[in-house]
């Protein structure tokens, strides 16, 4: 650990971190090209700093992770980076099952994994398996994930349930909910975007309706343990009301 992170860790609530974080994980290209190297070499990079969140979370004992790897806007990129960053994942899944038995982490796939190729849908599968019986961190990573389609899937699969049902039910919040891809967990507390991009790009819709934001210019791969917990000092000074006025202190 360095000075940086020992000095940024004391300062830390351990008490007050947020139950679930998701991470928008941009800029792997622009750092690239920063430094005139393919796109790929950048997504490779962003393996090390998705190996430094999921470990860092896990031993803060946050209880979720959701990581967007891959998005269904995603497939319109070229063929060739497409087949790479599936052949990555695959890669980065064997290499680090290891790390996530170690931590106690389980780990759950999140969109529509039909549309995927084969032998990712095994690799995915296998993994959710294989680290089912862990107790700690969920670790979700968003695979070929959009929250517009998340919200059609979990309304299908509603309207399937009730088929035949008369007279037809009003749908609730919290049916809703419970058929969403993140269902049994709770709703992210923090959303973290690197590469300064102000917006989050159909991820979480309707799960992140509270999220406190943390937008960051550093780019992906550049974002270490550091940054990650300066994220988590921010969100902890900020007052979270969901919608309520905030009280009024009486003038002394």
């Amino acid at each position: 650990m360095t000075a940086e992170e020992a000095r940024l860790l004391e300062k830390l609530d351990l008490t007050r971190l947020p139950r679930h974080i998701a991470i928008i994980m941009d800029g792997n290209g622009r750092w690239a090209q920063k430094r005139h190297l393919p796109r790929v070499a950048g997504h490779r990079a962003g393996t090390q700093s998705a190996r430094m969140a999921i470990e860092t979370c896990a031993r803060l004992n946050v209880e979720a992770l959701t990581l967007y790897a891959f998005s269904v806007e995603n497939w319109r990129r070229p063929k060739t980076e497409i087949e790479f960053l599936m052949q990555l994942l695959r890669e980065y899944i064997r290499k680090e099952m290891p790390l996530l038995q170690r931590n106690n982490i389980r780990m759950r796939f999140l969109g529509r994994a039909d549309e995927l190729p084969p032998a990712v849908q095994r690799d995915t599968r296998e993994a959710t398996e294989e680290l089912a019986k862990n107790t700690g961190m969920v670790l979700n990573i968003a695979l070929n994930y959009g929250g517009r389609a998340e919200i059609v899937d979990a309304m299908n699969a509603i309207l399937q349930e009730r088929n035949g049902h008369q007279p037809p039910k009003p749908v609730t919040e919290e049916d809703l909910a419970r058929h969403l891809y993140t269902a049994d967990l709770p709703d992210p507390d923090l959303l973290i975007r690197t590469s300064g991009e102000m917006r989050v790009s159909n991820f979480l819709l309707w799960q992140i309706a509270y999220a406190e934001i943390f937008v960051t210019e550093t780019l992906w791969p550049d974002f270490n343990r550091a940054r990650l917990l300066e994220a988590l000092l921010d969100y902890q000074k900020r007052e979270r009301r969901y919608g309520a006025i905030a009280p009024v202190v009486a003038a002394r």
